[in-house]
């Protein structure tokens, strides 16, 4: 594992585009610390790979959902009836990245 300082919090912080004060990376670098501390203890509890990853804590049921139902899709005339520009077939979009 990759040592955690307060030089590698500065470039992760600059890869995400925001910065702190030196006090906020001092905190932040002794919570990596104590995070570390509690990863290595967790990996030593015996027989932990035998379980599959937690990645929500409650059984959540999606009863909710409906079936899918395979449909006979829209002519292209009527779906692009209301588009406001059209180009080939398809809806032109206005540029969003420079």
């Amino acid at each position: 594992m990759k040592e955690i300082n307060k030089n590698v919090l500065k470039d992760a912080a600059h890869r995400l585009l925001f910065d702190m004060t030196e006090e906020q990376y001092d905190v932040l670098e002794k919570e990596f610390t104590v995070l570390v501390k509690q990863m290595d203890l967790i990996g030593t509890i015996e027989g932990i790979d035998d379980y599959q990853p937690m990645t929500f804590p409650f059984e959540v049921s999606t009863s909710y959902m409906r079936d899918d139902i395979p449909d006979t899709p829209l002519p292209r005339e009527v779906a692009l009836a209301n588009a406001k520009d059209v180009v080939d077939g398809q809806i032109k979009l206005p540029k969003v990245v420079g």
